[in-house]
C-alpha cells in the first residue's frame, strides 16, 4: 500500500510539472503573440522534456512555475484525493497560477483568464454550491469593493484587474474570509515589497505585481482558512 501511494504522488507530481509547463507556456504566448501552432511545430510546448534528456530527472531543471504547480497538483491530492473537488481547484490554481505569470512578467490582469475563472467557480456554485448563496455574494462586493477604496486612496498604486481579481477571490471563499485573503496577501506583498527595496531591486516610484501574492492568499485561505480565521479571531 505504501508502494502504490508513493507511487501516487509521484504521477500526480508530474502530472503537475506537465500541467506548470503548460501554464508558462500559455504566459508565454499570450505575452509575446506567438501561436501555438509555431510552438508545436519548434517542439517547444513540453520544453521541460528536453531539459530532462540533457540534465536527467532533477528538481533544478524545472523552473518554478513547473515546480508550483506540482505543489498544487499534490497539495489538491493530499485534501480531495481523486475527487471532482480535485479538478475543480487543479483549474482554479492553474488559471490563478497564469495570471500571476502574465502579471509578474507584463503587468496586466488579462480579462479573458479572469472571465474563464469566474466562469468555472460559477458553474460549479450552480452544480454543487459549496458555499451559500448570500456568503458568495458578499465575498464578491466586499472583494472587490476593498480593493476599489484602495484603488482610488492610491491613486493607481492598484489597478482594475486587482479590483476584478480580488472580486472573483470573493466570490470564491466567500465572507468572511475574503477578509483573510486580503489580509495574507496585503502582509505576503508588504514583505516581499521591503525586501526588493532593501535589495534595491525595486524603488518606491516602482509598481509591484499583486496577483501572485492575491494567488498564493487564496491558496493558503482555501486549504488553511478555517485554522487560520481561528487563529486570526483569537486575537480579537
Amino acid at each position: 500500500m505504501h508502494l502504490r501511494e508513493s507511487f501516487i504522488f509521484l504521477v500526480v507530481f508530474l502530472s503537475g510539472i506537465i500541467a506548470g509547463n503548460f501554464i508558462r507556456t500559455i504566459a508565454s504566448v499570450y505575452r509575446q503573440g506567438i501561436s501555438f501552432r509555431k510552438l508545436f511545430e519548434a517542439g517547444e510546448i513540453f520544453s521541460f522534456l528536453s531539459k530532462i534528456k540533457k540534465t536527467g530527472f532533477r528538481l533544478r531543471c524545472f523552473p518554478l512555475v513547473e515546480l508550483a504547480s506540482a505543489v498544487v497538483f499534490t497539495t489538491c491530492y493530499c485534501f480531495f484525493g481523486f475527487t471532482p473537488n480535485f479538478f475543480k481547484y487543479v483549474v482554479v490554481l492553474g488559471l490563478l497560477l497564469v495570471i500571476s505569470v502574465i502579471d509578474f512578467r507584463a503587468g496586466i490582469i488579462p480579462n479573458r483568464f479572469l472571465l474563464g475563472l469566474f466562469a468555472w467557480l460559477f458553474l460549479w456554485q450552480l452544480i454543487d454550491p459549496y458555499l451559500p448563496l448570500e456568503s458568495v455574494m458578499v465575498g464578491f462586493l466586499a472583494g472587490g469593493a476593498l480593493f476599489y477604496v484602495i484603488a482610488l486612496l492610491s491613486r493607481g498604486g492598484m489597478g482594475g484587474g486587482d479590483i476584478k481579481l480580488m472580486a472573483v477571490l470573493g466570490f470564491a471563499v466567500g465572507w468572511p474570509y475574503v477578509l483573510v485573503v486580503f489580509l495574507i496577501s496585503f502582509i505576503l506583498g508588504a514583505v516581499a515589497g521591503a525586501l526588493l527595496l532593501l535589495s534595491g531591486r525595486k524603488t518606491l516610484k516602482d509598481s509591484l505585481a499583486f496577483a501572485p501574492f492575491l494567488s498564493l492568499g487564496f491558496f493558503l485561505v482555501n486549504f488553511w482558512g478555517v485554522e487560520i480565521w481561528e487563529w486570526y479571531a483569537f486575537f480579537w
